[in-house]
């Protein structure tokens, strides 16, 4: 743009002939720390608010930060020397103008180099206006005004955090106005201006006020830097957020999720956690809530949960945590109603539709003789779908559509394993003509990705094991391996062994001699531990069927576990 151009488009703006003298007047003030310098700053105190206030409205009403400086060559200039001048930014109301100029000026995508180095200098004169740096000035007037230095600093402080939080409070896109400029480009400017106060306590309600702001265009955002510094920040436990806040940084920080999943799998994995442990973990963590309150959040939880599965098949730690999170998950759900929530397909769009609905249904929601019958149904329905992938592989070996849907059905099982434990405890009460298909959801459970002739071979040890336990006979050698066939996983068989016991109706004596037998030459002591625990805590559970015999077997069962033989 010429000069001769630049002169006739300023033309019509006022300030253009006053900023020469506001220049002056900043330099002067700048130069020398005087009685007579403060008298004069005060006197022009009133005048100069008034300028900045028209300059702020002009400043806003132009498109780019390119434009605006040249229309306003000077205006760098002045708003350094009027920032850095204590004189100037200790009166409330002015310290508040120069700070909105600024977030008006931030460019939230620099379009060359004039408003990127415009961008580090306003993030420079942010960090100048909330520092603890004491320069001469700063200790002269905090010395005429009796001020101690710190509460000075914090006061100014908080002042700013209250002008952005203004800022962006009235920020208001209207989607009608598709030929204006958008003023919700400010809550991007001051996310980014947040950036130096992420660790300042003061700065707390302001941090909160952007990570709840309401994104309603799709020009509006937070600043990749705010959250890169507030996932850094909160990471080293050095940002105190509420729980909102924390739900609202998930929601728009995939690292923050990301990592804030794998430290919960960690540590509700770790050695020495009980199911018990784990359920107040996972409610604690807030991750449960976050999933309720965004279904995207939950499709990535979801997504981590299910690369994690792949690749430890048989932890049964791991599918723990998974049924337990899917329970608080689900409870924390319930507690938003009535207000309107995604449907169970959207939070679970590659689960198969059929089984959603009766797998979610819990145990306590229908009545106890319907139970078998609808286990048998889901049994029926997994192995269909077992049978059509083997059909597929059969016919395409380079198909893995199938292998892909029998994955899914099983990962749903999984975080719906309080049916397999239904399942277990129906068959200590099951004749040898209806525990197949039982024994089958079991075995699936326990074997995913077997194919037909593997999962039929440990079909056949499953029933083994059961015809064992139920005849009473054989009970020390029910964990060994079988020569020269695939290992049944000793977590199925453990599982029968201390449901029959449990509910059994061998005296309790009897039950718990055959469980320590069977559970201490095999070396199994933690893991049956492991078992009760989550049989004891289903059973605790809401509408479960127990009673007061079944709870003392299960006591008496753990601490015949703990004793040496």
């Amino acid at each position: 743009m010429t000069e001769l151009q630049v002169q006739q488009t300023t033309a019509h703006w006022p300030n253009v002939q006053e900023m020469p003298f506001w220049l002056e007047k900043a330099i002067a003030w700048g130069q020398t720390d005087t009685p007579h310098t403060w008298k004069d700053i005060s006197l022009h105190l009133k005048r100069l608010r008034d300028f900045l206030q028209q300059l702020l409205t002009e400043i806003s009403s132009v498109s780019s930060t390119t434009e605006t400086l040249n229309r306003l060559p000077l205006l760098g200039q002045l708003l350094g020397r009027l920032c850095w001048n204590p004189h100037v930014t200790a009166e409330g109301a002015s310290r508040g103008l120069l700070l909105q100029c600024l977030l008006a000026l931030y460019s939230e995508h620099p379009s060359n180099a004039v408003e990127g180095k415009a961008n580090q200098w306003i993030q420079k004169v942010l960090c100048h206006l909330a520092t603890d740096e004491e320069d001469g000035a700063a200790v002269a007037l905090m010395k005429h005004l009796a001020v101690p230095t710190k509460e000075y600093h914090l006061n100014v402080l908080k002042k700013m955090v209250t002008r952005i939080q203004e800022s962006i409070g009235n920020s208001q896109c209207s989607v009608s106005s598709t030929n204006k400029g958008c003023s919700c480009g400010s809550v991007w400017a001051a996310s980014e201006a947040c950036v130096p106060l992420i660790t300042c306590p003061e700065a707390s309600p302001l941090i909160g006020a952007l990570l709840q702001q309401q994104m309603t265009c799709i020009r509006e955002g937070l600043s990749e830097n705010f959250l890169g510094a507030l996932h850094s920040a909160y990471s080293r436990c050095d940002l105190l957020l509420d729980e909102q806040a924390v739900v609202s940084l998930w929601y728009q920080s995939l690292p923050s999720l990301e990592e804030a999943v794998l430290n919960l799998l960690a540590s509700a994995t770790a050695a020495g956690s009980t199911p018990s442990k784990v359920e107040e973990q996972v409610s604690k963590s807030l991750l449960p809530k976050a999933c309720a309150q965004h279904c995207s959040v939950f499709l990535v939880v979801n997504d981590i949960f299910r690369t994690v599965l792949k690749q430890t098949e048989r932890n049964e730690r791991v599918k723990n945590v998974f049924q337990t999170f899917t329970k608080c998950f689900f409870m924390e759900l319930s507690r938003l109603q009535p207000q309107p929530s995604a449907s169970l397909k959207a939070f679970f769009p590659q689960s198969p539709p059929s089984l959603l609905i009766p797998l979610f249904t819990m145990p306590s929601e229908m009545p106890q003789e319907s139970l078998k019958n609808h286990l048998m149904w889901v049994s029926s329905s997994l192995q269909r779908l077992t049978e059509e992938e083997e059909d597929e592989e059969d016919s395409d070996s380079g198909n893995i559509r199938g292998n892909h849907k029998v994955f899914e059905a099983w990962f749903l099982l999984v975080q719906c394993a309080y049916w397999v434990q239904v399942a277990v405890q129906l068959l200590v009460t099951s004749g040898p003509e209806d525990c197949g298909p039982l024994l089958w959801l079991l075995t699936f459970y326990h074997h995913p990705t077997n194919r037909w002739h593997h999962r039929a071979s440990q079909l056949v040890q499953a029933k083994a094991a059961w015809d064992h336990l139920y005849s009473l006979f054989s009970t020390v050698a029910l964990l060994a391996p079988k020569p020269q066939q695939p290992s049944l996983a000793p977590s199925l068989t453990l599982n029968l062994l201390v449901n029959f016991a449990t509910f059994g109706q061998l005296p309790q004596s009897t039950s718990a001699e055959i469980t320590q037998k069977v559970v201490h030459q095999s070396g199994l002591q933690d893991e049956a531990a492991r078992v009760l625990s989550s049989l004891r805590l289903r059973l605790n559970d809401r509408g479960s069927f127990a009673n007061d015999r079944v709870h003392l077997r299960i006591e008496e069962l753990h601490n015949t576990i703990k004793k040496p033989m």
